[in-house]
C-alpha cells in the first residue's frame, strides 16, 4: 500500500501550496525567521494528498520579553530540536 506525504496548506503564508510533509501531525516551516504551523485535519484533497490548516505564527524561541513571559512559554518543537 502506498502512502501519500503530500500536504496541501490552507491559509497563512503558503495558502494553496502543496509539500511533503511526511506522516508529521504538525507541520513547522521557517520564513523570514518566524515558525509558521500548519496543523495535519481528515480531510483529503483530491487523490493528492491531505490538507493541513494554518495554526499561526510564533518566534523561534516563544514568548519575547515584554509580550508574554518568556519563563512561561511554549516554543516550537522545530526551535527545541534546534537548540534555540
Amino acid at each position: 500500500m502506498e502512502t501519500n506525504t503530500k500536504a496541501y496548506l490552507v491559509g497563512g503564508p503558503r495558502d494553496g501550496s502543496s509539500q511533503d510533509a511526511g506522516d508529521q501531525a504538525l507541520l513547522e516551516i521557517e520564513i523570514d525567521g518566524m515558525i509558521h504551523r500548519y496543523i495535519r485535519t481528515t480531510q483529503q484533497h483530491g487523490e493528492g494528498g491531505v490538507v493541513y490548516n494554518y495554526d499561526g505564527m510564533v518566534a523561534p524561541g516563544g514568548g519575547e520579553p515584554g509580550v508574554e513571559d518568556p519563563a512561561a512559554r511554549v516554543a516550537s518543537p522545530k526551535a527545541d530540536a534546534e537548540g534555540q
